[in-house]
């Protein structure tokens, strides 16, 4: 006998600590429980046989209600609810997230002569997500890149850009980002406020990020995929450098279109490989 369901996300995780009323057909409260760190609710208490309402509620979600038939035994199995985040917006469960630079990419595209895309990326980085657990707005990034990992697919180029002309790496050998916030943009989509530390110089620049879904991989973990863009001026971090190839055309664009793909692996730590 008593009452017994399960509350989750919209991806299937646990929402733990929900709170389950149940009310009689006159709207009388008759049951008040709450979900364990498994996002389960298992109450032995009697019911008298017929029908009820279930109301489910949790800090940073949308309450869900549904009915329940309460049988001559005594139970109500209510089975799965499923709660939507506040805002219609979803975030994998909260706690820390390692990415994984081996399934994440940090590119970068810059104008070259004034007809096409220069593409490049960083090889080596490090980064971790704290996902806040009752306040997703108060989720934390914080990434290191090493700027002489940049790689464009051209030698020439990439020793040019590793030089005191552009990224300087002997003087500067680390990119940093540390976020300041976070708000919603939309479903799935989110505006991650942060500085980034370039060239000596650290400015405000925002992050313009699509949640795209959380699953388990193949190595028995829980990994969370993020796209990410942003777009950064290079003046604004001291790199002047330029050549005018002819009437007035840079051979290489001061706007740098940056595009993130990442993967996150739930925990402090990559798993061992």
């Amino acid at each position: 006998m008593g009452l017994t369901a399960r509350i989750r996300t919209r991806d299937g995780w646990a929402v733990s600590h929900a709170v389950v009323t149940v009310t009689d057909m006159t709207g009388a409260q008759v049951l008040r429980v709450e979900a364990d760190t498994e996002g389960a609710v298992r109450d032995t208490t009697a019911l008298a046989p017929g029908a009820y309402t279930v109301i489910v509620t949790a800090v940073g979600y949308a309450p869900a209600a549904s009915s329940a038939i309460v049988t001559a035994s005594g139970r109500a199995e209510v089975g799965t609810v499923t709660l939507a985040r506040q805002g219609g917006t979803e975030l994998p469960p909260p706690g820390p997230w390692t990415v994984d630079p081996a399934h994440s990419s940090v590119a970068a595209a810059a104008q070259h002569l004034g007809i096409s895309s220069v593409r490049g990326r960083f090889t080596d980085f490090a980064a971790t997500v704290e996902i806040a657990p009752d306040d997703v707005t108060k989720s934390r990034v914080e990434a290191v890149i090493r700027a002489a990992s940049i790689d464009t697919g051209n030698g020439m180029r990439d020793t040019h850009l590793r030089s005191p002309d552009f990224l300087d790496v002997e003087r500067y050998p680390e990119i940093t980002y540390r976020s300041t916030g976070v708000s919603e943009a939309g479903p799935d989509r989110w505006t991650v406020r942060g500085e980034l530390g370039l060239h000596g110089v650290v400015r405000p620049v925002d992050l313009d990020l699509a949640y795209l879904g959380t699953g388990a991989d193949p190595w028995g973990g829980t990994r969370a995929a993020f796209r990410a863009t942003a777009e950064l001026h290079r003046e604004d971090f001291a790199m002047n450098y330029n050549q005018v190839v002819q009437a007035g055309i840079a051979a290489i664009g001061t706007t740098l279109r940056v595009e993130l793909d990442i993967q996150a692996v739930q925990g402090e730590s990559l798993p061992a490989a």
